[in-house]
């Protein structure tokens, strides 16, 4: 959650799809960063939006952000992903990264993200895909994959924790947790033009990684690790 270099790389890729995306300049809009954790994100949004409010639920997060950057249109509050406290459409654009399976129900969360959006406003929705290799918030491989009660056993005889608390969800899972929205395929033009994305640091162009990478984002969708959407509210 400190790791400023990471955060910061995911932040400039967020930029990148946005001003791409976005019909409007990105500094007459308000952002909500769902699950902003320590601020790190956030602030570097702020350098491009006119505000941007952070919230999380856990509060040591909230009180490093707020004593690590203050400034003009940026905010931090303790706060709910699945009952926010903002009223129907406050956002323009609202962040929700790798939160998804961090939260005891996801639709909750996804009906209140839409609740709180702006009409024609957008989520950049990073998510991972439970068919993946390796899980990246325990670093073993196929943990997401198994069946949940021997995943609970996986951990401890990994001795990485007491239980597997997050609930990643497939392809089609996915789908049908963003199904109000209408969905902007982003993950492949990422993977064809990672220079342009901001995302040479783990896929440089030009490789073979980059190059099986845009085979299975293009046939095999189901299996990309992760994946990087748009959702409208229409």
């Amino acid at each position: 959650m400190f790791d400023q270099t990471g955060r910061r790389r995911k932040a400039a890729t967020m930029i990148s799809v946005l001003s791409e995306y976005l019909d409007k300049p990105l500094n007459e809009l308000s952002v909500l960063n769902v699950g902003g954790s320590a601020g790190i994100i956030d602030e570097y949004l702020s350098r491009y939006f006119s505000q941007v409010v952070g919230i999380d639920i856990d509060e040591r997060a909230i009180f490093h952000a707020k004593e690590n950057f203050r400034q003009d249109g940026l905010l931090f509050e303790i706060g709910d992903a699945m009952n926010l406290k903002y009223e129907n459409g406050s956002f323009d654009v609202v962040i929700c990264s790798q939160v998804y399976e961090h939260v005891s129900d996801a639709g909750k969360m996804m009906s209140e993200i839409y609740r709180v959006l702006k009409p024609q406003g957008v989520v950049y929705f990073a998510a991972g895909n439970r068919l993946m290799f390796n899980e990246p918030h325990y670093n073993l491989p196929l943990l997401s994959v198994v069946p949940r009660p021997l995943a609970h056993i996986y951990v401890r005889l990994a001795g990485k924790a007491d239980s597997y608390y997050e609930k990643h969800l497939s392809y089609w899972g996915l789908k049908k947790l963003v199904r109000d929205f209408e969905v902007i395929e982003y993950t492949s033009k990422i993977v064809s033009d990672p220079e342009k994305y901001n995302v040479s640091y783990m896929l440089e162009a030009g490789s073979g990684k980059q190059k099986i990478a845009m085979f299975i984002s293009k046939y095999m969708s189901w299996l990309v690790p992760g994946y990087i959407w748009l959702l409208k509210k229409t």
